[in-house]
């Protein structure tokens, strides 16, 4: 995890998005008396609130290990993008059952070109800084800057769809645009929500790395690995931005612990310098003891259960 130095400015500067956008689309709503706007303006008080979540996550999971949290606080970072995730379901809920409302008890619109004219400038603000969050998010992979970062993407969206049905009120006089888009765009929003849950519950449950980091990892194994050995039972987790990786590392009984030792750490060495980010555990075990092999838990790992042919004794 990059220190909280490098990376709270983002999530800062998301919270002086939020509440730049609150008074901007709280302005739009009071002139125009759009439905629309005014879900618009909730999402932004939502933004604010995730914001401040994002910056007491990373704040939390920035800080070392110690003796109740041996593998670090990177987790938190899970819980804090579910929470945001619950939030932007909450928003889009009530957006489209407000969109309903108004479907039902339609009211007429007001000053429209000056509301469309700062809910416009609100989007162009958040788009920036959802661009900001997402590519700080993607390089640190740091779930939490980039669930910020998708929130903020939801309502530019929200926003695009508010404009589209005041434009088209402006245009045909009709408020049912205004209260549809409201609808459309509160169920696209849930949709963003329910992404950010879904995600969030896999890392809680200790959900496996991505299949292509899990193949560069094997990858970079079996480069290093010395004639005679192998190896099997690789697992790999998330927590936060670190990936965990454990294996056990088969090779000839007939060599010594410091042996053994060496050819672990030339191991740990190659993995590290391939992905900075990784944790590594290996368990060092003769390849021709039968205790060394699982058959069943080998199984459920999806990887080959039977040991390898006899090879040629080691000579010292």
């Amino acid at each position: 995890m990059e220190p909280l130095a490098r990376l709270h400015w983002p999530v800062v500067l998301s919270i002086a998005a939020a509440l730049v956008t609150i008074g901007m689309k709280s302005a739009a709503y009071a002139l125009t008396g759009s439905v629309g706007l005014l879900t618009d303006a909730l999402e932004s008080v939502v933004n604010l609130l995730a914001a401040v979540t994002a910056y007491f996550a990373l704040w939390y999971a920035s800080r070392p290990a110690d003796p109740t949290h041996t593998y670090g606080h990177e987790k938190i970072e899970f819980l804090s993008s579910g929470l945001e995730g619950v939030l932007i379901v909450v928003a889009g809920l009530g957006a489209a059952g407000y969109g309903v409302q108004r479907l039902i008890t339609p009211e007429p619109l007001q000053a429209i070109e000056l509301g469309s004219g700062l809910a416009l400038g609100a989007s162009v603000v958040n788009f920036a800084v959802a661009r900001v969050l997402l590519h700080y998010g993607r390089v640190h992979k740091s779930i939490v800057m980039e669930a910020d970062g998708q929130h903020l993407m939801a309502d530019v969206w929200t926003s695009v769809g508010v404009l589209v049905g005041l434009a088209l009120v402006y245009a045909t006089k009709l408020t049912f645009f205004d209260s549809l888009l409201a609808i459309i765009m509160g169920l696209h929003i849930t949709w963003t929500g329910w992404g950010l849950i879904r995600r969030s519950f896999d890392g809680l449950m200790d959900h496996a790395i991505p299949r292509d980091e899990i193949d560069r990892i094997r990858e970079v194994i079996r480069a290093n690995l010395p004639e005679g050995a192998i190896f099997h039972m690789l697992r790999t987790r998330l927590s936060g931005a670190r990936r965990f990786i454990e294996f056990h590392l088969l090779v000839d009984g007939d060599i010594s612990v410091r042996e053994g030792h060496q050819i672990a750490s030339k191991l740990e060495d190659a993995l590290v310098a391939a992905m900075p980010e990784v944790a590594v555990t290996i368990h060092v075990e003769p390849v021709d003891e039968q205790e060394s092999w699982e058959p069943e838990y080998l199984q459920r790992l999806g990887e080959e259960p039977l040991p390898p042919p006899p090879t040629t004794p080691h000579v010292p």
